[in-house]
């Protein structure tokens, strides 16, 4: 990514040239540089860990400091969420390994 230096905005690709999205300023393209750019092209979702309420615990965090009052088991997947304003600490809630039992926990 590339900015204008004369107003600073972000550059866009038009040909072999950068032009700036706002005042229209011109620069050549420097291919060795973009070279070196990161791209997200090769990147998978593999590894990302789903954290909506609804989706599937499993594959999530596992927590050890926890007991489920249902069976006692002391492991739990968990997901964190604020729940509240963002000066008070977030919520964690967890889903029981062995039973399934969930129940929130308030740091």
């Amino acid at each position: 990514m590339q900015f204008c230096d004369d107003c600073g905005s972000m550059m866009k690709p038009d040909g072999d040239r950068l032009v700036c999205s706002t005042c229209g300023s011109a620069v050549e393209r420097d291919r060795d540089r973009e070279a070196a750019f990161v791209t997200t092209e090769s990147q998978t979702d593999d590894d990302v860990i789903e954290t909506d309420a609804n989706a599937d615990f499993e594959g999530k965090p596992k927590a050890t400091d926890v007991r489920c009052d249902e069976c006692g088991t002391e492991e739990a997947w968990y997901y964190i969420q604020q729940t509240a304003s963002a000066d008070e600490p977030p919520t964690r809630f967890f889903k029981c390994t062995e039973c399934g039992h969930k129940w929130r926990g308030y740091n």
